[in-house]
């Protein structure tokens, strides 16, 4: 009884880990090439899809060549993709609806998409979680959370390097980087 106990589980986790690097294997793969190095995130177009989806047009136009890392908080988070080196706001297509309700969770090394307090105000800007966020998941903080839409698979010492550049404020701006970190390109690689 034992024996099939066991090999019913094997069979289940097999299953399990089968189906789910069938998934991984078919999400895509962005790289982000910045001023201090390259890292890849994989994203989830079944768990975030119209975010996914509105994130691969802006990287397929091209929105977030030239952009910066505008907001970096050690302990937190680093943010970007929305204003250029000099802190103008790139203009942005229309909002998509929060997708914060999929299961994912604001842990270290996730992308998430950067809001207002409205909920459905995200357009361009991301943040990459540097420690777990369990604050940012749904329905925290706000009754909404923040749409987890895929996580860094390779390249996470350089989301490192990032947190920790000083910063400082830059006119109404805080936790601006003093030397700018910027975004050269973000392109599909798979």
């Amino acid at each position: 009884m034992t024996f099939s106990i066991s090999k019913r589980a094997l069979v289940v986790a097999c299953a399990l880990w089968a189906s789910h690097s069938a998934f991984a294997a078919d999400a895509p793969h962005l790289k982000f090439s910045t001023s201090l190095g390259d890292f890849v995130v994989e994203v989830y177009p079944d768990k975030a899809p119209k975010t996914v989806e509105n994130f691969l047009q802006y990287a397929k136009d091209k929105h977030y060549e030239g952009t910066v890392f505008h907001r970096v908080m050690d302990g937190f988070m680093v943010q970007g993709g929305g204003f250029t080196a000099d802190m103008n706001e790139k203009p942005t297509r229309p909002p998509v609806p929060l997708e914060a309700n999929n299961g994912l969770k604001n842990d270290r090394g996730t992308i998430a998409m950067a809001r207002t307090g409205n909920p459905n105000s995200a357009t361009a800007q991301f943040f990459i979680n540097v420690q777990n966020n369990a604050s940012l998941n749904a329905p925290s903080p706000d009754g909404y959370g923040y749409t987890v839409f895929g996580k860094v698979v390779s390249g996470m010492d350089v989301v490192d390097k990032i947190r920790v550049v000083p910063t400082g404020n830059k006119g109404p701006f805080q936790n601006v980087p003093l030397t700018p970190v910027s975004i050269q390109s973000v392109t599909l690689v798979k």
